[in-house]
């Protein structure tokens, strides 16, 4: 069984509790996500399983779009709802207006320093398990970009707003910052991911309607491996061409039945229906007499089908 499943993450389990759970109901071991989402979170979490988590490197570093709603006044020391919190402030000429403009002052590309409840690793040591003794360790800033930030509605002290973001972007950490930048501070006490690069939160099956009969390509929101990566040119392969891969060899330009694109472009490889390889379009490697593509991953039970 090879096939992505999008998940509808409940609240309160963690994304390695959902494949712990696909794990057990569709019997197999070769299960993993493509980005965590904390315990708090709901929403898509794209469930690789069998020959589909080959492809997982190639979704992690796409953008994501999360619904989030934010508590003005009080800070806690996870920065959302689960912690303790740790101080009150007063809520007070906090407009519309100004929030809007809070908001605007975090678009582009920001430093991000990494909450210390979070699964980062300090000497192999989670920091979550460190904050949970007390311990607090210095934490390199790291730059994640933000696209979008709509404030969709406000009723202090909460705000709700719609952020579309790259991926190791902290929505806790967002909402931590905007509260320090409007005053008051602020905790997340509510997150939906709504997109997780080409895949919707409407494609999304909840888990506790999956079953041991879920079948890639007829139970809806379990794709086959020829639709997971919907972003990427998609080259259909002569049988010459499917001949060459079977044996790990990558195809010529002439073999494919469109124009590859430019050097460097990322392609899939396909025969009919079927994924036979991921590959980068390097017309250089000709001179090699090794083909036009450079191979990154093969599938070659496919190629020689």
């Amino acid at each position: 069984m090879d096939g992505l499943l999008l998940i509808d993450k409940p609240r309160g389990i963690t994304s390695h509790d959902v494949v712990a759970r696909v794990r057990r109901i569709l019997r197999t071991r070769r299960v993993g996500h493509t980005g965590t989402l904390d315990p708090m979170a709901t929403g898509v979490l794209p469930v690789a399983v069998g020959r589909a988590t080959r492809l997982v490197e190639f979704l992690m570093a796409d953008s994501k779009t999360y619904r989030a709603t934010l508590k003005l006044g009080e800070i806690t020391d996870t920065q959302d709802a689960d912690g303790q919190i740790v101080e009150r402030r007063q809520v007070s000429d906090i407009t519309q207006e100004r929030v809007v403009a809070a908001c605007r002052a975090f678009l582009g590309d920001i430093a991000q320093t990494p909450p210390m409840y979070s699964a980062l690793k300090k000497d192999g040591v989670p920091l979550y398990r460190l904050a949970r003794q007390g311990i607090e360790v210095e934490r390199a800033a790291r730059r994640v970009r933000i696209e979008r930030i709509d404030l969709l509605s406000w009723e202090l002290p909460f705000l709700e707003i719609e952020v579309d973001c790259s991926k190791g972007t902290y929505i806790r950490t967002l909402a931590h910052d905007l509260g320090a930048f409007l005053g008051p501070g602020a905790h997340l006490v509510q997150l939906c991911r709504t997109r997780s690069g080409a895949f919707s939160l409407e494609e999304c099956l909840d888990l506790e309607n999956l079953s041991a009969d879920a079948c890639p390509g007829a139970t809806p929101g379990f794709l086959e491996l020829s639709e997971i990566l919907r972003g990427v040119s998609r080259l259909a392969v002569d049988e010459a061409g499917a001949a060459r891969l079977a044996q790990g060899i990558p195809p010529t330009a002439l073999q494919v039945e469109a124009t590859p694109g430019e050097d460097g472009d990322l392609v899939v490889l396909m025969r009919g229906r079927r994924l036979l390889a991921v590959a980068r379009y390097a017309p250089a490697r000709l001179l090699e007499k090794r083909g036009d593509f450079e191979l990154l991953r093969v599938f070659p039970e496919a190629a020689a089908a």
